[in-house]
């Protein structure tokens, strides 16, 4: 695969709010400078401050997030999703950029907003993700705060979330159990191999803490329930899913981060970039189809036109008079009367 080689892979983070997105982000443009290997970085999160790396392209560029929402009267969510929409409208001198540098980088950056539903179901958000996986290799790095998700409820929430982000994207997903320096992964790969672990996270949970109105942290027995068969639902999600564990604070598991990325990229090619060619040339041959048709409507009318002229009332092309009864008939209403009262015809 020689022509895959030369193309750079593409990393779009995602992640819920606090996970570190943009701490990871950072971490990884250091170590790939620390190792000659600049990569190509992309902001997306048009309210972001400050940013904690220099980004290649930066929506804040673009589109000023403030103003937007001023102008249009909306709050920060749909002032975000606005700033996407507009910045969308410019991402084929993007998607033109990055063609400019596939052979200078190995990897692209591309960090996204806080707010993950804003991107991951917005039709903006589809579209660019869209945009880039057809022109590059891409992978969805799915952030995850790991000492958060040692609560079963909160776990199975991040799993149900990257299980809906794989199928919406149908491109591969990496789960990155971010800040493994306060807490260590193990136990969630754990749970997602070993179905009894996490009955018993779950058992134990249940068993320790007794239920109160002052208790807050206590899940009902049918949230036990629930999740425990959510847990066997995605016993194949889990089976097809890559983790790496690292810390955005220390630097830690960042050769295993891009031996995943590597494993993705393969998996790119083998299952999700034929899937990818497959529908593009579906909406193809439907657009041909389209264009088909309504070229052979415009034939048939044309060809219409010419054998059955549309007929003329004669009365009207000889320049005749039509009389009252005749305007009548024809749905003409009139006054009998003249502006001035005299009535007509007029001597």
């Amino acid at each position: 695969m020689e022509s895959e080689g030369k193309q750079p892979t593409s990393i779009i983070l995602l992640g819920m709010a606090g996970s570190g997105k943009s701490t990871v982000l950072q971490r990884l443009n250091s170590y790939l400078h620390s190792q000659k290997k600049p990569p190509y970085v992309i902001n997306l999160d048009p309210a972001v401050r400050q940013l904690n790396y220099s980004a290649n392209i930066d929506i804040r560029d673009t589109v000023d997030y403030s103003k937007v929402m001023k102008q249009y009267n909306l709050g920060p969510n749909g002032g975000i999703i606005t700033s996407l929409n507009l910045f969308t409208t410019k991402f084929d001198q993007v998607l033109g950029l990055i063609e400019k540098r596939k052979s200078e980088v190995d990897h692209i950056l591309i960090d996204t907003p806080g707010q993950i539903e804003i991107f991951t179901w917005s039709a903006s958000g589809a579209i660019i993700t869209d945009a880039i996986a057809s022109e590059v290799p891409t992978v969805i790095g799915f952030v995850v705060d790991t000492p958060r998700t040692m609560a079963p409820a909160t776990f199975m929430s991040n799993m149900l979330y990257a299980c809906s982000i794989l199928y919406k994207t149908r491109l591969p997903v990496l789960l990155i159990f971010n800040k493994t320096d306060a807490q260590d992964h193990s136990f969630a790969t754990e749970w997602m191999t070993d179905f009894e672990s996490f009955q018993a996270a779950l058992s134990n949970r249940n068993a320790t803490s007794t239920y109160n109105s002052s208790n807050l942290n206590e899940e009902p027995s049918y949230m036990n329930s629930l999740m425990n068969s959510m847990s066997l639902v995605l016993e194949e999600f889990y089976s097809n899913i890559k983790t790496v564990g690292i810390s955005a604070m220390t630097g830690a598991g960042m050769q295993e981060f891009f031996e995943a990325v590597d494993e993705c990229r393969e998996e790119y090619y083998k299952d999700y970039k034929p899937e990818l060619e497959r529908l593009r040339k579906e909406r193809q041959e439907k657009s041909e189809e389209r264009k088909k048709d309504s070229l052979n409507r415009l034939i048939k009318d044309m060809k219409t036109n010419d054998e059955e002229p549309i007929e003329s009332d004669a009365s009207e092309e000889e320049g005749e008079t039509l009389d009252a009864q005749d305007m009548k008939e024809r749905g003409i209403n009139i006054s009998n009367n003249y502006d001035d009262g005299t009535s007509w015809p007029r001597p």
